[in-house]
């Protein structure tokens, strides 16, 4: 995976070299877990970061990372005791994590209002115990409300051996 991932970023890297315009995009995103996700998390909440370049008419490609963490229920684990004594004490924990997510992404705009985007790449777990990461997506429709203003509805995914981390998205992005 990561050979696969390192060859699409020299790909992106050499497609983009001979465009003179970029730009910078700062957003945030809120979102409601889907799916696998539903069950144990109630929300995310995160921030983006994109440089983009102009390769063709309406299309721009480029890369884009940042934090996107999902909250989850607190979860009260009762103590275990055996023959009167305590064997495991009661416990309390948070469910949720975050990652941090490092992708291509594109935008096709169909005008000056209305685009089409998605990101893929890989998407670091973070947390206590995380380890790794997997596969992550985000396809995304927008509506440009001006020249430096953009809002998305997206469906962010991260698979793993059939499970998948899912949610909905409204985000904001901003371009420098």
């Amino acid at each position: 995976m990561k050979k696969l991932f390192l060859v699409g970023a020299i790909a992106l890297f050499g497609a983009v070299n001979a465009q003179t315009t970029g730009g910078f995009k700062l957003g945030a995103h809120i979102g409601l877990p889907v799916g696998d996700a539903a069950e144990g998390l109630d929300f995310n909440a995160g921030v983006d970061v994109a440089y983009t370049w102009r390769v063709a008419p309406n299309f721009d490609l480029g890369i884009t990372s940042g934090y996107s963490h999902y909250f989850g229920e607190d979860v009260e684990i009762p103590a275990i005791v055996i023959g009167g004594q305590v064997v495991i004490p009661a416990q309390s924990y948070s469910t949720g994590g975050g990652i941090i997510p490092l992708a291509a992404t594109a935008q096709y705009s169909f005008n000056e209002k209305f685009f089409l985007g998605a990101d893929l790449g890989y998407a670091f777990y973070t947390g206590e115990d995380a380890e790794g990461g997997d596969f992550y997506y985000q396809p995304k429709v927008g509506y440009s409300l001006n020249a430096k203003n953009d809002l998305y509805l997206g469906y962010k995914g991260i698979s793993s051996d059939g499970a998948t981390l899912s949610s909905i998205n409204l985000g904001y992005a901003y371009k420098f």
